[in-house]
């Protein structure tokens, strides 16, 4: 018994809302943690007076954070991969 065109098209797209969820959580723990260090940046530059360097500072951090993060996905998207 074949199922109806309904249920095939809902269930391709849940499938594909689960296949973008990890996406979705990636993007968005790496622009949080990146705004997170660059404001923390900013704070102290105005509590400190020492305008551009904990914001640069903040900056140079979130983008080291996000490689790394990307780093990591990437290492367990390959280890999923292999035989």
């Amino acid at each position: 018994m074949t199922q109806p065109e309904n249920e095939k098209y809902s269930e391709q797209f849940g499938r594909s809302v689960r296949g973008l969820s990890d996406y979705i959580g990636l993007g968005l723990q790496i622009s949080v943690s990146f705004a997170f260090f660059v404001l923390l940046g900013y704070w102290a530059d105005g509590k400190l007076g020492t305008s551009p360097l904990f914001l640069l500072a903040g900056v140079v951090v979130g983008m080291g954070g996000m490689v790394l993060v990307l780093m990591k996905v990437v290492r367990n998207a390959d280890r999923k991969n292999k035989p």
